[in-house]
């Protein structure tokens, strides 16, 4: 029987998570298509068993917020999943290439090296607030590494020549390589040093 790979081209069987935290959360059963349809949108926490290539393709469509602001909601924000569809297929073709690795590992490995171990909360007590580090979740380590990837890509390219396919493949692969480069990176550094201080 031939093995089900990535947008029939990448094999996931030897692919594995190494950081203990987050190994029931990501999912690496493959698709070809991946494309669920919003099937278990209503269930809290199954997200994490949808296979995480979909993941990144859904938050392509909806990046979320930054900074309590609304983020830049055009160019290739369209919810449209066939643009999304194309833009990570492409971005992993590019992967591939620059790193002659499996894109996919590449970018689990990206993901485990993006997701911060803390974060700060800030309680209020007697009128007064006060911010303190609490651990972060590991279904949240991984949704917050996606959309830092995803919107410093968006970033990036947002009213610039360069396409987002070229700066998603080079904020994958900054974060594979734990550089500062890489938006994710950055933000998962800033949180940890404020979570530090806030001891």
């Amino acid at each position: 029987m031939t093995a089900l790979k990535v947008f029939n081209k990448w094999d996931v069987k030897d692919i594995k998570v190494e950081d203990p935290g987050l190994i029931n959360y990501i999912t690496l059963e493959p698709k070809i298509v991946p494309k669920t349809g919003a099937r278990y949108a209503g269930s809290r926490f199954h997200k994490s068993k949808i296979f995480i290539v979909e993941r990144l393709i859904n938050k392509l469509m909806i990046p979320g917020h930054k900074g309590k602001k609304h983020f830049k909601s055009s160019s290739n924000i369209t919810g449209k999943s066939n643009t999304a569809y194309d833009i990570v297929e492409k971005a992993f073709t590019q992967i591939e290439i620059k790193t002659k690795k499996n894109p996919i590992a590449v970018f689990v490995k990206a993901i485990e090296n993006a997701a911060p171990r803390e974060e700060i909360l800030t309680i209020e007590y007697g009128g007064a607030r006060y911010p303190k580090a609490v651990e972060c979740a590991p279904q949240r380590r991984i949704d917050l590494a996606l959309r830092y990837m995803v919107q410093g890509a968006f970033h990036k390219s947002f009213g610039k020549k360069v396409s987002m396919i070229t700066c998603l493949v080079d904020e994958i692969i900054n974060a594979y390589n734990c550089s500062p480069n890489s938006n994710a990176i950055a933000k998962k550094n800033e949180g940890e040093r404020q979570s530090d201080a806030s001891r």
